[in-house]
């Protein structure tokens, strides 16, 4: 099927292959989704996740039963990392999850390295990150970091620059990591083994991953900070949202602090689709790796079809499962980018101009986890804290403008309590973007405060 354009609205090894289209994508739109290889904040639908009411508290010696293998150990990595090892977690349940097939996905740098030479390794496998002084530091409750979507635990905190994209003009090299390290924190990080990976899985992951430390320093509890959609795993940890197949959540989590999380979920995405679609879209000469909210687009006047690349899952496809997880609707309360090409079918599914998809309530209802986290809650004896950001200057990249926010979550969904019991304290730090909210000092500052 072909259209002709018609403008109404201003509106395990990797297989690669080099995008046929010859236009490039602008810079500015380029960036947006290398940014979203840190920001972005796949998957199950409501009917396979299960909610439990939270299991009596285990022990560390019980924690450590988990059904764990340490499969690789990489000492003195760098980036203030004493030790970095990868774990495989043998539960039946845990998969492969699909990569869009030219590379875009993959792990890369050391983390390749990391985990074993492939750039697309199984869900069944996380990287635990030990920070320098991780057996000598004072503070008695160690800390767990998580990233975000696209990342990975280098970049997000221990190098913020290393990708080139860290929310600012000038990047510094070192992080949250060594800051933490710094005043007498226990410092540890996970990687995850699907940079969009589905939630679920990787909250499996945050378990395991709290469950060794304990084992390996005899403590009852651990701190988890996370970031962007870091945030949606941890959550679903603690709250026990979880795979039919999955553990519940162990007691074994003292404070959860959020930076930049989705809390209230969020609809960038469909917003502003048209962007994402020139970015990503490969006819049209799109490389970022990010999802898109249509099934078909018109690429120099080619109608053309990527399954792999849409938020909902199609023809056997699902490449981004935790995106389709963070989704919510705020059109009710700040509308929708009536500037961008399709922009009514993006958001509300349909035929357009140049797109057709079908639109956030399919994916909404296809398996978001913001209403279950929510319905199911954070327990009380977690008590949790909320950082948002309130400057949306993103460099390169399309800034959520519709309302306040960080540049990619509403700071309204950053600070939405919903479903947590024990709320420790809330801040808006006005003067970061939701890069800036994983390094800047203000942040880090206010993250010590609320550990100590």
């Amino acid at each position: 099927m072909r259209r002709t354009p018609t403008p109404m609205r201003r509106t395990p090894t990797p297989v690669r292959h080099t995008p046929t289209a010859v236009r490039r994508t602008p810079t500015a739109l380029s960036a947006l989704l290398l940014t979203l290889a840190a920001l972005l904040l796949g998957t199950p639908t409501p009917a396979q996740a299960t909610v439990a009411q939270t299991a009596t508290a285990q022990t560390a010696a019980e924690a450590a039963t988990a059904p764990l293998a340490l499969e690789a150990a990489f000492p003195a990595p760098g980036n203030g990392w004493a030790k970095v090892e990868r774990y495989l977690d043998t539960t039946p349940g845990f998969r492969t999850e699909q990569y869009p097939a030219d590379g875009r996905g993959d792990q890369d740098g050391a983390r390749r390295t990391y985990f074993g030479g492939t750039g697309q390794p199984s869900s069944s496998r996380f990287l635990l990150y030990s920070a320098t002084g991780w057996d000598t530091g004072s503070r008695p409750t160690p800390v767990l970091l998580v990233h975000g979507a696209n990342d990975n635990a280098d970049r997000a905190w221990a190098n913020p620059g290393e990708s080139g994209t860290c929310g600012a003009s000038t990047c510094p090299s070192t992080g949250l990591a060594q800051y933490l390290a710094g005043t007498g924190h226990r410092v540890f990080a996970i990687g995850f083994a699907h940079k969009q990976g589905d939630n679920l899985l990787q909250a499996q992951a945050v378990g395991d991953a709290v469950a060794l430390i304990r084992a390996r320093l005899g403590v009852p509890q651990v701190d988890v900070v996370a970031w962007s959609k870091g945030e949606v795993a941890a959550r679903a940890y603690v709250s026990s949202v979880r795979p039919s197949w999955g553990r519940a959540y162990a007691g074994d989590v003292r404070r959860l602090i959020t930076l930049g999380g989705p809390n209230g979920g969020l609809d960038y995405v469909y917003a502003h689709g048209w962007s994402f679609d020139l970015a990503s879209w490969p006819a049209c000469g799109g490389t970022a790796n990010a999802p898109s909210p249509h099934l078909y687009m018109t690429c120099y006047g080619t109608y053309t079809a990527q399954p792999c690349l849409g938020v909902l899952p199609t023809g056997g496809y699902d490449c981004y499962p935790g995106q389709r997880q963070l989704l919510a609707r705020w059109d009710g309360r700040y509308g929708v980018d009536g500037t961008a090409q399709d922009w009514w079918t993006t958001y509300y599914g349909g035929q357009g101009f140049y797109t057709s998809g079908q639109g956030i309530q399919a994916a909404i209802d296809a398996g978001s986890l913001i209403a279950p986290l929510q319905q199911a809650g954070v327990p009380a004896s977690v008590r949790t804290y909320l950082l948002a950001g309130g400057s949306a200057d993103i460099p390169g990249v399309l800034n959520e403008n519709r309302g306040p926010s960080d540049g990619i979550v509403f700071t309204a969904s950053a600070l939405d309590t919903t479903g947590i019991a024990t709320i420790g304290g809330t801040r808006l730090l006005t003067g970061l973007n939701h890069l800036e909210l994983a390094w800047a000092p203000e942040a880090e500052s206010q993250v010590d405060n609320w550990l100590a």
